[in-house]
């Protein structure tokens, strides 16, 4: 369903509704699983695709007052992933009033909204499991894993490795590395400096943004020993407090 949904392209979302509190974490999973895997540049042949799945969602039971009207009547743009479970709880589920627990109302509100998306003939499909066991949890996982990679496969892209990440990483260990540049430019000058005059100190003209970001970052925490001596907006002046 999911080729025959984004066209293998990704043209459409992927929106998870479980209908359980004990899943509340799941389509946030499914989120870093399929949007890290698939989420590629490049294909196996070094083609440019820009390929992905944008993937969102929550619990079925309160999110969906979130979100189902535009899913209903908005946009076609999506397709969705309803996810019932069987086993209401452990014991005796109460009741909201005479002859109806919550389970047949959690049931009512998967149900009732699967039927008001099919009736706009949106695309959407449903997985039923016994109950939120750890083997039930497992084989949901086990079956969206294989999915990625059988996917990956279909549209020619490595579901395995996430340069995107690793570019993220890299960046956030240069910022590290400037801030600390910025607090030994500030400590050998010991007097007042704009975020301009730092970054031609420390040879870094082209990352003024950034270099004042950082500067308001340290300011707005008094024990970082940098405050604001002057100025306003992008002209403040910055000091090593003594």
């Amino acid at each position: 369903m999911w080729y025959k949904c984004t066209g293998g392209k990704g043209l459409k979302d992927m929106v998870i509704l479980p209908y359980k509190d004990r899943l509340l974490l799941f389509s946030r999973y499914l989120q870093q699983l399929i949007m890290e895997s698939l989420g590629k540049e490049l294909d196996l042949s070094g083609n440019k695709v820009e390929q992905g799945i944008s993937v969102y969602g929550n619990k079925g039971s309160t999110d969906q007052h979130a979100y189902v009207q535009q899913l209903r009547d908005g946009i076609n743009n999506y397709f969705i992933t309803f996810i019932e479970v069987l086993s209401d709880r452990k014991g005796e589920s109460p009741e909201v009033e005479p002859g109806q627990t919550s389970g047949d109302y959690l049931q009512a509100f998967l149900l009732g909204t699967r039927e008001a998306i099919s009736a706009k003939k949106r695309d959407n499909i449903t997985i039923t499991v016994k109950d939120c066991s750890p083997a039930s949890i497992g084989m949901l996982i086990a079956l969206y894993d294989r999915t990625v990679g059988f996917y990956a496969t279909l549209i020619n892209i490595n579901a395995y490795h996430q340069p995107g990440v690793e570019a993220g990483k890299k960046a956030a260990s240069s910022i590290l590395a400037t801030k600390a540049k910025i607090i030994a430019a500030l400590e050998s000058s010991g007097k007042e400096m704009t975020a301009d005059e730092i970054a031609d100190e420390i040879k870094l003209e082209n990352e003024k943004e950034i270099i004042f970001k950082l500067l308001i970052h340290l300011a707005s925490n008094p024990q970082r020993g940098i405050k604001v001596s002057s100025g306003n907006g992008f002209d403040k002046k910055f000091i090593k407090a003594k």
